[in-house]
C-alpha cells in the first residue's frame, strides 16, 4: 500500500488523497484490506519535523493489531538512518532510483554511508530494483541485484512482471543471491575497497561465511583480486568458494575478470 503524510489532498501522484491528520483512520483502513506493506511518502509535507510526522504514523499502525510493515520514505533528507529504527522497518537513505548506471552506482555508494545503522528490524533501503525496465545491460542488472543484495535493501521488485523477459526472471528469481539478502545475521555488507573503477564489497553472513562482491563500475572487462584477510577471513583457513552467477574464477589468485 501506498500513501504519504502529505498537507494538500494528494499524494505524490496527485490521484489519492494522503494520510495526514488521518493517520488512525487510514492505519485501521489498511488492516482491514489486510495490507502488511505501507509506504509512507513525504511529497508536500506540511513542513514539520519528519521526526514527528513519520511516529505518527507509526503510533496507528501499532494500534490497529495487524503486522504491517512500515516504510519511511523521506528520501534521506534529515539522515533517517540514525533516527528511524525507532519508528519503522525501513527508511529510504537517498532520492529516487532511475534506471541507468549513473543512478545505481550513485545510490549504492550513498546507501554505504548508513551501513551500521542497519540490521533486523531496521533496515536501510536505496529504492527499489530497476531490474528489467531496459535501461541497463543484463551484466548491469545482475550488479545491481547483487549490491541491493549485499546491502540487506528490501528487494521491491521495480518492473511489470507480466511482460518481464525470462532473463529478468533469471535474474530476480536467483535464490542464492536472495538468500544472501535474507541472511538472518542482518548485517549490511559495505564497500571495503575501490581503485580506478574496481570495487570489493563484502559483507559477514550467519554459519561464518561472508559474501563477496567483485564490482567492475569501469567501461571494460578487467581482472579484481581479493585478499582472504580484506574479507575477513584467515589465510591458513580452508575455504570453500561459490559463485552465485556461475561465471569464472581463479581460486588460486581469487581473480575474476569481470565485465563493465
Amino acid at each position: 500500500m501506498y500513501s504519504g503524510d502529505l498537507l494538500s489532498n494528494s499524494t505524490c501522484s496527485q490521484t489519492m488523497p494522503g494520510s495526514l491528520g488521518h493517520e488512525d483512520q487510514d492505519a485501521r483502513t489498511f488492516a482491514e484490506w489486510g495490507v502488511d506493506y505501507l509506504k509512507y511518502d513525504n511529497c508536500y509535507n506540511d513542513g514539520s519535523r519528519p521526526q514527528d510526522r513519520y511516529a505518527r504514523m507509526s503510533s496507528a499502525l501499532h494500534k490497529v493489531g495487524r503486522p504491517i510493515l512500515y516504510s519511511l520514505c523521506e528520501w534521506g533528507q534529515e539522515n533517517p538512518a540514525t533516527w528511524a529504527s525507532s519508528i519503522g522497518n525501513t527508511w529510504r537513505t537517498t532520492g529516487d532510483i532511475k534506471d541507468n548506471w549513473d543512478s545505481i552506482t550513485s545510490i549504492a555508494d550513498a546507501n554505504n554511508i548508513w551501513g551500521r545503522y542497519a540490521g533486523p528490524g531496521g533496515w536501510n533501503d536505496p529504492d527499489m530494483l530497476e531490474v528489467g525496465n531496459g535501461g541497463m545491460s543484463l551484466e548491469e542488472y545482475r550488479s545491481h541485484l547483487s549490491i541491493w543484495a549485499l546491502m540487506k535493501a528490501p528487494l521491491l521488485i521495480g518492473c511489470d512482471v507480466r511482460s518481464a523477459s525470462k532473463e529478468t526472471l533469471s535474474i530476480l528469481g536467483n535464490k542464492e543471491v536472495i538468500d544472501v539478502n535474507q541472511d538472518p545475521l542482518g548485517i549490511q555488507g559495505r564497500k571495503i575497497r575501490s581503485q580506478a573503477g574496481l570495487e570489493v564489497w563484502a559483507g559477514p553472513l550467519s554459519r561464518k561465511r561472508v559474501a563477496v562482491v567483485l564490482w567492475n563500475r569501469g567501461s571494460s572487462q578487467a581482472p579484481i583480486t581479493v585478499a582472504w584477510r580484506e574479507i575477513g577471513l584467515s589465510p591458513s583457513d580452508p575455504v570453500s568458494v561459490r559463485d552465485l552467477w556461475n561465471t569464472f574464477i581463479s581460486l588460486k589468485k581469487y581473480a575474476c575478470p569481470i565485465n563493465s
